[in-house]
């Protein structure tokens, strides 16, 4: 391997995810020289890599950056479709979008500030920490095996893992807190009813290492003349993996939900067939995102992102295949096994993998849903008590250091495949508490590490499990995003290091940009 001489930048991001970007954006219109940096072939995490449809409850407290960029989306299916089409119709005023054109986008947007360098299939490799001061970064280039050395003054970890402030030596959590360790009603080993809205036997509220499943979100298409059809089994397909699903079908398990929410990927004609377990949206030119259902106990997924976070990039990869093999199983097992009726393997033959998306990637999406890695143990710590009502706090919290809303219900896919004695639903499953949670103020010290100096955490921010299962929204991780852009951009301007920043500058240019700082109903 041989070290590229030495690049240096004003402010160096690692992570090409919608909060990364955000960064890059905001920063390099403060007139700052930024590197971008990401693993993947592609930037925009999972916004160009399957989730077609924005994860917003309340579109009024995310503005700024995020709102800019669903307008430029709406103007993009107007100019193609017209103005009154169903396609501008099912992009929902720019909310909903294909992954091709949200990267197109977010593209336009970083090339339009022209200060902004992007490092593509690059890899972290090394951090330089000179005393608790992060100063420079090594990455290595896949394709090539090239190094190159960054230098830097103010850095940005946007990853979804949190691996540039692991790398340097900051404190992180990975894995769930018990319930006595903030008091927090929904921590711990937890089995909770999702339609009464009651625990079940078996909440024991420990601690554990566990993690919310991973998938991949499928973005397929009903065009027939757009689809690539699965023609033999994937890869080790292991039919066995499915066939739980038929006993979630006897039983009730892939029936409608007791209530309906508008955006919550329910497609009624799917109610009572197998394809329910899937759960369908539809965007324009005639694609949907397709989530996979967390409430069958056959849901594949729990425990298989086992050893990811602190793997090495092969065990990465090999999860990540492994993820790709039951993903693309699924979709064969639904469509083509024969033990299930006829008319269910026909609707589900009706979603295929569109040819006009993942091109380089054989139509699939190159991004695992990293619902959640490492947490940073920062200067505050967001729990439960500050993102939804509970007994000990049913008051809205308010910080001096406010820089960007939350608002999505916590919602967390199962952990481990261990269903409740009455077989309802998996351990870990917490299924949009919608009815306990309330718009937020996300504090700027979230996004400090303790120690480390010269690094903002947009992303794996510091949080505990049960708040990050509503923090863990792409919109809201652009809003963290722009306020460490801005942050980085006054710290430079002032000389300081981001946990001196003068936050009422910040909090001012972030007004001027847009951004919701206040619950407007207090």
């Amino acid at each position: 391997m041989t070290l590229q001489q030495e690049n240096k930048f004003e402010i160096i991001i690692m992570g090409g995810t919608p909060g990364g970007i955000a960064t890059a954006i905001t920063a390099a219109r403060l007139g700052h020289k930024v590197a971008l940096i990401e693993p993947h072939n592609h930037i925009g995490g999972m916004t160009t890599s399957g989730l077609g449809k924005s994860d917003v409850e309340q579109k009024e407290f995310i503005g700024g950056l995020f709102k800019e960029f669903t307008k430029k989306v709406f103007e993009f299916y107007k100019d193609k479709y017209g103005p009154n089409s169903n396609d501008v119709k099912l992009c929902r005023e720019g909310y909903y979008f294909e992954p091709s054109v949200a990267e197109y986008i977010l593209m336009e947007m970083l090339k339009e500030t022209g200060k902004i360098t992007i490092f593509k299939g690059h890899l972290l490799k090394e951090t330089l920490v000179e005393g608790n001061k992060l100063t420079g970064i090594i990455i290595l280039r896949k394709s090539t095996k090239e190094l190159r050395q960054l230098a830097g003054t103010i850095f940005i970890d946007a990853t979804y893992e949190g691996d540039l402030y692991a790398a340097a030596g900051a404190e992180y959590s990975l894995g769930r807190e018990g319930k006595d360790e903030y008091n927090e009603p929904h921590a711990g080993v937890i089995y909770f009813d999702y339609d009464k809205g009651v625990f079940l036997p078996g909440s024991t509220g420990a601690a554990d290492d566990g993690l919310p499943a991973y998938t991949y979100r499928y973005c397929m298409t009903t065009d027939i003349h757009n689809s690539r059809i699965l023609e033999k089994e994937p890869d080790n397909y292991n039919r066995s993996i499915y066939t739980p699903y038929f006993d979630d079908l006897k039983s009730g398990r892939l029936s409608a939900p007791s209530t309906f929410h508008e955006g919550w990927g329910y497609y009624p004609e799917h109610f009572d067939t197998m394809v329910r377990a899937l759960s369908v949206t539809d965007l324009p030119n005639s694609k949907v995102d397709g989530n996979t259902n967390p409430r069958p106990l056959a849901f594949p997924f729990p425990e298989e992102n086992k050893g990811y976070i602190e793997g090495s990039m092969e065990t990465r990869n090999r999860i990540c295949n492994r993820h790709k093999d039951i993903a693309l199983g699924l979709i064969w097992f639904l469509q083509n096994d024969t033990e299930i009726p006829e008319e269910h393997r026909k609707m589900a033959r009706k979603y295929n993998l569109p040819l006009d998306e993942f091109t380089d990637n054989k139509n699939f999406p190159f991004q695992l849903y990293i619902r959640e890695g490492r947490r940073l143990k920062g200067e505050y710590t967001i729990t439960e008590h500050d993102v939804a009502v509970t007994e000990s706090t049913p008051d809205f919290f308010s910080h001096h250091d406010t820089i960007a809303m939350g608002e999505f219900p916590i919602d967390s896919f199962p952990v481990h495949k261990i269903p409740s004695k009455d077989n309802i639903v998996l351990e870990g499953y917490l299924g949009m508490l919608a009815h306990l949670t309330q718009p937020y103020e996300i504090p700027y010290r979230a996004m400090i590490p303790k120690k480390i100096d010269g690094l903002i955490v947009p992303v794996a921010l510091s949080a505990t499990h049960v708040a990050f299962c509503s923090i863990r929204m792409e919109p809201t991780w652009m809003s963290l995003g722009q306020a460490a852009g801005v942050a980085a951009h006054v710290c430079l301007k002032n000389s300081d290091i981001p946990r001196n920043v003068n936050i009422s500058e910040v909090r001012d240019i972030l007004k001027k940009q847009g951004q919701v700082l206040k619950n407007k109903l207090t």
